[in-house]
């Protein structure tokens, strides 16, 4: 019988594919504050300006590709069922060959209406930008497909539900400091193996962690050599 392999991602993850993270030295958050792109009350109050924030993140995605750790992670579906839990709005997970994948924070490549959250629509490649006056079928202003804070995570129950179901959790990139996503690693049963691949520290309650201290595409091959032994 095939075990299953439960992944939780964070910014980390696709660093090395180019893609700006936030609240590292740096990041994105240094730039524009939380309050400025990040709330529903900021895109009420400026809505364009919101909208080229991420339509900036989505053109930079769409220069992007998947990096080894992405595809170190799809490569383990030929031996195991592997779910992955990410909180990354970005698509490389996808566009890797990943087949089970969880946006816990929306996803950066569709939209949604500003009177219905959870209908979301596919923004096309070839016409990426979302603007003002942009709207559904029934006259709805669109907005990005994007988890904002102060809003509900939609998908952190079935989230919890495949890991508690996983025979090992793995954790990629992410400091466990976003909750509710960093309440996950309560949702791994007692005697279940755990791994951690950062570059950095990581500081954590539990003491049964194995950690590997690299980044993704290096971490994933390493742990890939220790799950074959």
């Amino acid at each position: 019988m095939r075990k299953k392999l439960a992944v939780l991602t964070g910014a980390g993850m696709s660093a090395e594919s180019g893609i700006s993270t936030f609240r590292d030295a740096n990041g994105l958050w240094n730039n524009y504050p939380v309050c400025q792109v990040a709330t529903p009350d900021s895109f009420a109050a400026n809505p364009q300006f919101v909208l080229d924030f991420y339509n900036e993140r989505r053109r930079e995605l769409l220069n992007s590709q998947p990096n080894d750790g992405h595809k170190g992670l799809a490569a383990l579906e030929k031996d195991y069922d592997v779910y992955i839990v990410t909180q990354n709005v970005d698509n490389l997970h996808e566009r890797a060959g990943s087949s089970h994948v969880i946006h816990l924070h929306g996803e950066l490549m569709k939209s949604c209406s500003v009177n219905d959250l959870n209908t979301p629509y596919d923004i096309s490649p070839d016409n990426p930008d979302l603007h003002v006056g942009d709207t559904d079928s029934k006259g709805n202003q669109l907005r990005p497909f994007i988890v904002w804070f102060g809003e509900a995570v939609p998908m952190i129950d079935r989230a919890a539900k495949w890991i508690e179901a996983s025979d090992i959790f793995v954790i990629i990139g992410t400091s466990l400091n976003v909750y509710p996503a960093a309440g996950l690693l309560n949702s791994a049963c007692s005697g279940q193996p755990v791994y951690l691949i950062d570059p950095k520290e990581v500081k954590t309650y539990r003491n049964d962690i194995h950690f590997i201290k690299a980044g993704a595409s290096e971490g994933v091959k390493r742990l890939a050599e220790l799950l074959a032994k």
